[in-house]
């Protein structure tokens, strides 16, 4: 068995997006990587990309798969002797309303987004010591109501539910849970509406910032979630969306625009 005096972070949905900036902020924090996520060509290019900042193990696995969370902390603890961070983020997007979701959409949100992380929670507990921390990756959607949001705003704020009970359940052990709720940042889950009028009036002109968030706003967060600087922050949520989900703010332009006629 291989052991550091660095900490390992093991996070899910490594290869793009938020999990990837997650795993380049760990490492230029001295944090150690078992990078988990079903594109083995990705996540070697994120470990290639990382060589001399960080040390990354690499899972090519579908997170829902059975032996998915034993075989990642399996990972951790062959490769480094521990895990100290657990960061649950792969996901899914495109939602449908509720009325329009299978049972078969709602089965593979539900297995995704929250079986998932429960199961690989559960399996990283078996390993973690005091010190440790887990953030789950849920949404602003989790946070207040939004169209479209059926199994995926459910899911994710079972995760919520699920960061506050293991806040209680284990911060007296010194492991440590929250959340992170983005906003929508652009990434390639979102690329297919990023450039919409309809997504910019929904977010940018509802969002009291003068810049759009990043899967980097998002990464930071979790990162200092993690850190010793927020040793004492457990089972809570922090919003990252430039205060989209906490104000009713619009651009001057939509409040001084003229209604149309039905």
């Amino acid at each position: 068995m291989a052991t550091g005096n660095k900490p390992v972070a093991l996070i899910t949905g490594a290869s793009s997006g938020i999990g990837a900036a997650t795993a380049r902020a760990f490492a230029r924090h001295g944090v150690n990587i078992v990078a988990v996520s079903r594109t083995e060509k990705n996540l070697q290019a994120l470990a290639d990309e990382l060589k001399g900042k960080a040390e990354v193990a690499i899972l090519a696995a579908d997170v829902t798969a059975k032996d998915a969370p034993e075989k990642a902390v399996a990972l951790a603890m062959s490769r480094f002797g521990r895990l100290d961070y657990l960061i649950n983020n792969a996901g899914m997007g495109k939602p449908k309303p509720v009325d329009e979701t299978t049972d078969e959409i709602l089965d593979e949100y539900l297995n995704i987004l929250l079986r998932a992380p429960f199961r690989f929670c559960r399996e990283a507990l078996k390993v973690m010591k005091p010190g440790s921390a887990i953030v789950a990756v849920s949404s602003t959607f989790a946070l207040v109501g939004g169209l479209r949001g059926g199994a995926y705003s459910a899911a994710k704020a079972g995760m919520l539910g699920l960061m506050t009970h293991m806040a209680a359940q284990y911060g007296r052990g010194g492991i440590r849970s929250n959340a992170v709720a983005p906003g929508v940042v652009k990434t390639e889950m979102v690329a297919y509406a990023w450039d919409t009028e309809k997504f910019n009036r929904m977010n940018d002109e509802m969002t009291p910032s003068n810049r759009k968030g990043t899967a980097e706003d998002v990464a930071e967060a979790i990162v200092f979630l993690c850190s010793e600087r927020a040793g004492f922050i457990n089972g809570q949520v922090l919003a990252v969306d430039g205060g989209w989900s906490s104000t009713k703010y619009l651009v001057p332009e939509a409040l001084e625009a003229r209604r149309m006629p039905a």
